[in-house]
């Protein structure tokens, strides 16, 4: 165990927490490591909608770099910010143990949602999934690190904010009062860890396969496939949650049109050595059933 693992992460507060997360799991196996922040373009691009600046893995491109040109030799990543398409030569090594999947929503107080509301998000998925339920709201765009977007919430005008809930968890930042969106349909992969690693680094790859937890790696690997089959390579307000209900897999999956207007749904309920491939096939029923239609009108809509 002589080689120093070196492990890029972005220099946030809550990407730096998960980069020491995996660090302290690696040295407590005996492994030597070394961190190695980087900035992303979706941190020093704070200005523009990311749906908007058509960059795929925008917060994961530059660790990519990074990695491919022997900077790093690892990456961690939240699970939700990767494409579901690795680029060439680098390989998925562990999803580690799943925190929290919900989105919740901060307040500076109370709030009467009957009447016209100004929320916050820089999510697609959570806007429109927001004016669905409350069509006469305005859902305004917000950037930056979870700091940056607490204090932009503080400094503003808006009711609220939408966040996912292990960010603020991870950090300390989580306040007493919030409301819990058990309603809202998480991205794939919310709530979890991925590390990522050269293909041909059979070091790297053995030791940080060492922290792969089977239960999350199986049930995001499932959404991210929902993702990926319904997307195909277009952001678009797509929801995705496989969990593990005794000896079964339960997966809900959803899409949107980009006001929140149309809505389409699927559920599965599969053994969990069955899985195979449930996210392909519910995402194959979505775009049969009004789904390949909606999704031509958001990309439309994109371009």
């Amino acid at each position: 165990m002589s080689k120093i693992i070196r492990i890029g992460t972005r220099d946030s507060e809550l990407a730096l927490w998960q980069a020491h997360k995996v660090q302290n799991k690696l040295q407590a196996l005996g492994y030597k490591t070394e961190l190695v922040p980087v900035k992303s373009t979706g941190d020093l691009v704070l200005d523009v909608p990311l749906y908007e600046m058509g960059i795929t893995g925008i917060f994961t491109k530059t660790l990519d770099v990074a990695m491919l040109n022997g900077t790093v030799d690892i990456a961690v990543h939240s699970m939700k910010d990767v494409p579901t398409a690795l680029p060439k030569g680098i390989v998925q090594t562990a999803v580690l143990k799943r925190a929290a999947v919900d989105d919740i929503l901060i307040t500076k107080g109370e709030v009467n949602f009957s009447k016209p509301c100004t929320i916050a998000t820089g999510s697609l998925r959570r806007k429109a999934q927001w004016l669905h339920r409350y069509p006469h709201h305005t859902v305004v765009d917000l950037r930056g690190n979870v700091n940056t977007r607490l204090q932009k919430l503080h400094d503003s005008n808006w009711q609220g904010a939408i966040f996912a809930k292990a960010g603020l968890e991870r950090i300390n930042l989580l306040p007493n009062t919030y409301e819990l969106l058990d309603w809202m349909l998480p991205a794939p992969a919310q709530g979890a860890m991925v590390i990522v690693a050269l293909k041909k680094d059979p070091f790297s790859v053995e030791a940080t396969s060492k922290l792969n937890d089977l239960q999350a790696a199986q049930c995001t690997r499932i959404e991210r496939q929902f993702l990926k089959k319904l997307e195909g390579g277009c952001t678009a307000p797509i929801g995705a949650l496989a969990e593990y209900v005794a000896e079964r897999i339960l997966f809900k999956g959803c899409l949107f049109s980009l006001d929140g207007k149309t809505k389409l749904e699927i559920a599965k309920d599969v053994l969990i050595e069955d899985d195979l491939k449930v996210g392909i096939v519910a995402a194959e029923e979505l775009l049969t059933n009004g789904g390949k239609e909606l999704m031509a009108t958001i990309k439309a809509q994109m371009n």
